[in-house]
C-alpha cells in the first residue's frame, strides 16, 4: 500500500516520503481500515518536527491521526465492525497517511451513510473535543459567557457551534477579516482579531468588566497565561491543546494568577477506553469510557444530520497535496478542517 512516512524529523514538505509499504495487522480488538479519508492535525505536525513526547514513534513511521473509511478486518474479539462506516483514531496516535490503518475499537465510531464526505471526516476530533471540554469538563450553561480562541479553526469553529447551542454568548479570537467572518457566521457574538487588539480589554468590554466564565484554550503557551488575565470569578479555563507549541505541556504554571484569580484550571485529553477504572490504576490517568463517547457520537450526528450543527471543512485536498496541506496548516493559512481524500 501506499503511505506517507517520515525517515527524520523536520518540515512536512522535507521529510515526508510517499512510499510503498506492508498493509497493517490488526492486533486483539483492533480494526483494519481501508482510509478514504485523512484529517490533518497539529498533533501531526509535533509527531512530524519530533516534538511529540506523549508517544513515542519508530522511525521511519506514518503520521495521521484521524481517519475515516471502512473496516475491511479485524483482530480476535472486533469480528462484528467489519464492512461497517467509520471514523478513527489510529492505533497510537499514528499510522492514518496511508490507505489502510490500524484502529482500536475504543478509539472507532460508526458514521451514518447520511454524512457524507468531507463533513464526515470533519466531526471526530474537533466535535468530541468540544463536548468533552465545554459540557461535561466546564459545564458551560446557558446565558454564561464563553471565549473561544482560534475560533477558526478546526476545534475552534466546532467550540463556537457547542456554546451557541448551549445558549452561552460566544467570543472568539482569530487572525484575518476572512477568520472573523467565519466565527460570526458560526454564531460568535463579539469576534477579536489578536493581530490587531488585545483580548483581554475586549473581554472586559464585553462582560462589563466581569470576565468569561468559561474559556477554550487549545493554544497554550502566553496565550494562556494571557487568558489568566481575562477569567471572571469562579470561571473555568479549558486547557485542551498546545497549537502554539506541543513544548508548553511541560511548562510549568505559576499557581499565583489562579490562586488571586479564584478560577478553575480544567484539563482536556480526548481519549476512550474499554475500562476506565483499569486505565487509571495502570496509569493515573482518567479518560471517559468508548461507550460514554458511542452515546456522544450518536447525539452528534444527531445534530449535524438536522442542521444544529455543522463541520466546517475549509480545504479538501488530494493525497498526493497532502504535504503542502500541513504547510498550510502550519502557517496559519487554513480555515477549519483540511480533508485529505485518498
Amino acid at each position: 500500500m501506499k503511505a506517507w512516512r517520515v525517515h527524520e524529523f523536520g518540515s512536512p514538505r522535507d521529510v515526508l516520503v510517499l512510499d510503498e509499504v506492508d498493509q497493517p495487522t490488526p492486533g486483539p480488538d483492533e480494526l483494519l481500515i481501508e482510509v478514504e479519508a485523512v484529517t490533518l492535525n497539529f498533533n501531526d505536525l509535533d509527531g512530524i518536527h519530533g516534538r511529540y513526547k506523549t508517544v513515542r514513534t519508530p522511525m521511519p513511521y506514518i503520521p495521521g491521526m484521524e481517519v475515516m473509511g471502512t473496516v475491511r478486518g479485524s483482530g480476535p474479539g472486533a469480528e462484528a465492525w467489519v464492512g461497517r462506516r467509520v471514523v478513527a483514531i489510529p492505533s497510537a496516535a499514528f499510522g492514518g497517511y496511508a490507505e489502510f490503518a490500524t484502529a482500536p475499537v475504543a478509539m472507532t465510531f460508526t458514521m451514518p451513510d447520511s454524512i457524507p464526505l468531507p463533513a464526515a471526516a470533519g466531526i471526530l476530533m474537533p466535535f468530541h473535543l468540544g463536548w468533552l471540554a465545554l459540557y461535561e469538563r466546564a459545564r458551560l450553561q446557558s446565558g454564561e459567557t464563553l471565549l473561544v480562541h482560534a475560533g477558526a479553526g478546526g476545534a475552534g469553529s466546532a467550540a463556537i457551534q457547542l456554546g451557541v447551542h448551549a445558549g452561552a454568548r460566544v467570543f472568539a479570537t482569530a487572525g484575518s477579516p476572512a477568520k472573523l467572518d467565519l466565527c460570526r457566521e458560526l454564531g460568535a457574538e463579539r469576534v477579536i482579531n489578536y493581530r490587531d487588539e488585545d483580548f483581554v480589554p475586549a473581554v472586559a468590554d464585553a462582560t462589563d468588566g466581569r470576565g468569561v466564565d468559561v474559556a477554550f484554550d487549545t493554544l497554550g503557551g502566553a496565550i494562556t497565561t494571557e487568558t489568566f488575565r481575562a477569567m471572571a470569578f469562579n470561571g473555568r479555563h479549558v486547557i485542551a491543546g498546545f497549537a502554539t507549541g506541543i513544548e508548553a505541556e511541560d511548562e510549568g504554571i505559576v499557581p499565583r494568577p489562579v490562586v488571586f484569580g479564584n478560577f478553575s484550571l480544567v484539563g482536556v485529553c480526548h481519549a476512550y477506553v474499554d475500562d476506565p477504572i483499569t486505565f487509571r490504576n495502570l496509569t493515573g490517568f482518567n479518560f471517559p469510557a468508548h461507550a460514554d463517547g458511542e452515546h456522544l457520537h450518536a447525539e452528534l450526528c444527531g445534530l449535524i444530520e438536522d442542521g444544529s450543527l455543522r463541520p466546517v471543512v475549509g480545504q479538501e485536498i488530494s493525497f498526493a497535496d497532502l504535504p503542502d496541506g500541513l504547510t498550510a496548516m502550519e502557517r496559519r493559512e487554513t480555515v477549519g478542517r483540511t480533508v485529505v481524500r485518498l
